[in-house]
């Protein structure tokens, strides 16, 4: 239960799902119409991207949805990369208590203050009434299953929206867009990101995380008080639309998980999903409006994305350096990979070779080294052999080894040169 509320809280203040506009190409070419999805291997999609080196390591793109959603989608060498990497390294541990209290402390106003103090009083009372009309319809947009697993209403808005009037403007309109039907539906659901996580502490991974909170978090409270209050504006105005049926959901997680499961590796939909901003571009902003919201999307494209990009590319350099004999498995968001200025981009620049790896390609392992094998007190010691000069012994608690004694050793040594002899017969 307590994974469950982190995982909650974590979705409702970070990892916000996608808001992206629909595809803009004739019927024909709508993804939701024609893409098939496909059980063939070679037909899967693929965000998986090898850097080459001796062990290979990976980068891998992730969408912040239920990982149940996408998982059947998810080429078998993309999972093998997972499960043979040595280390598994995230945007932020997702796992770590501290992130979590780390994200809650960012989303809050300044001791003393609340909501009503700083927003225009005509938004907060929309603002409220909104929430009130969210807790009133929240248990009829539960499912069964999510009842079945102790998931309630009144527990899961207080996950989300509890304490919303001490929160900053900015995580409040976030917190809004994560507040619809959809989303509510796949709550209690790990999305990729935090399942990838937790299959790695299961699996006894060493982990890591290339970005601190505040390094995420800085820069959605950096942008001004006016261009906040024309997002929290626009997404209630949105959200008002939808309750009074005249409009139509513009930007739909369906359309994310669509693009995602076909492998539209060009699609800007991702960059909506890493940035975690909605796009409040459209044409029926008046002009003086559009060019606030043009604003907005340059400043977080900037600050939430290419920097972040350069930032996450020269540490992952380092990581690369600083333990060569280590198969690294980088899960970021899939936008990190797209477009200009990505982390490859850099990673490139920096000399790395990395190379798109599609569906079906098997994944090259390289093998391990033979064992060390030393005598000490009668018994025989076997212990890997480390490969290379990193400084890894600070990675793994205790070293694989195994005690042998040495007649158990002569007994093996009989039976192979046996096998040996038969073989030259």
């Amino acid at each position: 239960m307590v994974q469950l509320a982190w995982a909650c809280l974590v979705q409702s203040c970070l990892l916000l799902l996608a808001r992206a506009r629909r595809s803009s190409s004739p019927a024909s070419g709508d993804p939701a119409a024609s893409c098939e999805l496909h059980r063939k291997q070679s037909e899967l999609n693929s965000f998986l991207w090898t850097i080459k080196r001796d062990p290979p390591s990976y980068f891998f793109g992730t969408i912040h949805v239920p990982y149940t959603r996408v998982w059947d989608f998810i080429p078998e060498n993309s999972k093998k990369a997972f499960q043979h990497s040595h280390i598994v390294y995230f945007e932020l541990d997702l796992t770590d208590p501290y992130t979590i209290s780390a994200l809650t402390s960012c989303q809050l106003l300044p001791q003393g203050e609340n909501l009503q103090d700083v927003l225009p009083r005509d938004i907060y009372r929309r603002l409220k009434r909104h929430l009130e009309y969210v807790k009133l319809m929240m248990p009829s947009w539960m499912t069964p299953d999510q009842r079945g697993k102790g998931l309630y209403a009144d527990y899961l808005f207080n996950a989300i929206a509890g304490n919303w009037e001490r929160k900053r403007p900015v995580w409040v309109m976030l917190m809004v867009n994560s507040l619809t039907e959809v989303d509510i539906k796949s709550r209690g659901v790990p999305v990729l990101d935090l399942y990838l996580a937790q299959e790695a502490e299961r699996l006894r991974k060493q982990t890591g995380a290339v970005e601190k909170v505040e390094e995420q978090c800085h820069p959605l409270n950096g942008l001004n008080f006016s261009q906040v209050i024309f997002a929290l504006n626009q997404t209630l105005l949105q959200q008002e639309s939808l309750r009074a049926g005249s409009l139509q959901t513009p930007y739909t997680t369906e359309d994310l998980i669509e693009h995602y499961n076909c492998g539209d590796l060009n699609s800007i939909i991702f960059s909506h999903d890493t940035s975690q901003v909605p796009n409040f571009i459209n044409a029926t902003l008046p002009p003086h409006e559009r060019i606030t919201a043009q604003e907005i999307d340059s400043y977080f494209r900037q600050e939430l994305i290419y920097k972040r990009n350069e930032r996450m590319g020269k540490r992952v350099k380092d990581l690369l350096e600083e333990y060569p004999d280590k198969s690294f498995f980088f899960a970021f968001g899939a936008g990190h990979f797209m477009g200009n200025n990505t982390v490859i981009d850099v990673l490139g620049r920096e000399g790395y070779e990395v190379e798109h790896t599609p569906a079906g390609q098997p994944i090259n392992n390289t093998t391990d080294p033979p064992p060390r094998i030393r005598i000490i007190n009668g018994y025989i010691t076997v212990e890997p052999q480390p490969r290379g000069h990193g400084r890894s012994s600070h990675l793994h608690t205790e070293t694989s080894r195994a005690h042998v004694p040495v007649h158990s050793l002569l007994i093996l040594l009989l039976t192979r040169a046996l096998q040996t002899l038969t073989m030259l017969q």
